[in-house]
């Protein structure tokens, strides 16, 4: 696996075991500049780094050794893991972001997310439903990577999960309004898929873990509304988290 060394200082002193590594986590680095997100990852500073970075050209960065902790993650949870820097790889790829005109990620930059995943996936035996967005472990906080990020694409190559529902279903549940005990239905489903479970009724925060679900799982309409679509494609993957 071919990649640039270029070392952040930012990362936990102890080595962790190979088998510690269970998930592969998913940033865009959402800075206009791409040598200024590079900078920020590597400036002693910023206290921030990721494993790797993926540039627009598709280049590789490896900014961390994969059996050192870097800090990609922060307040973060899945499941019953909490803290996932411990327990994954972060890969940032370089894209401006919601902020600043976020657009599409190159072509040759999925080229080496294939690479690279593949390559990690076999190394550390890694659950395509350990691959996750910043967004699915703190919707609270994040959008990265995005409803750009090939998600689909990506899980037909075995890298990551998605639904098995036609086109022609869902495009006739979407926008289709549900009573109150299947919008409860769905809320429970994405607690079972590995969203973070806030243990009350927070109706600010469900409607943020329903949008970081459907910036990945229903990319073409993101807009905190639970409807038909959201609740059938939250069945369907339930089977499969």
């Amino acid at each position: 696996m071919k990649t640039i060394i270029n070392y952040s200082p930012n990362f936990d002193i102890n080595k962790r075991k190979k088998k510690e590594i269970k998930f592969i986590i998913f940033h865009y680095t959402g800075m206009k500049k791409e040598i200024d997100a590079i900078n920020r990852l590597t400036n002693k500073k910023s206290k921030v780094s990721s494993h790797y970075l993926i540039k627009k050209n598709g280049e590789i960065l490896n900014l961390v050794p994969d059996l050192f902790i870097s800090w990609h993650a922060g307040n973060s949870s899945w499941k019953n893991y909490k803290s996932l820097n411990k327990h994954s790889l972060g890969i940032e790829i370089s894209n401006s972001g919601h902020d600043h005109k976020y657009k599409k990620f190159s072509q040759k930059q999925i080229n080496s997310i294939l690479r690279l995943s593949n390559f990690l996936i076999k190394k550390y035996n890694i659950k395509s439903k350990f691959i996750l967005g910043h967004s699915d472990i703190s919707p609270d906080r994040k959008k990265d990577p995005g409803e750009k990020f090939p998600w689909y694409f990506l899980s037909k190559k075995k890298i990551g999960v998605w639904h098995n529902l036609t086109k022609k279903k869902l495009i006739k549940a979407r926008n289709e309004k549900i009573n109150k005990h299947d919008k409860d239905t769905f809320v429970k489903n994405l607690y079972k898929i590995g969203y973070k479970n806030s243990h009350k009724k927070n109706i600010n925060f469900i409607k943020l873990i329903t949008i970081a679900f459907q910036r990945r799982f229903r990319q073409e309409r993101i807009n905190g509304v639970i409807d038909k679509e959201c609740l059938i494609i939250s069945k369907n993957l339930v089977k499969k988290f």
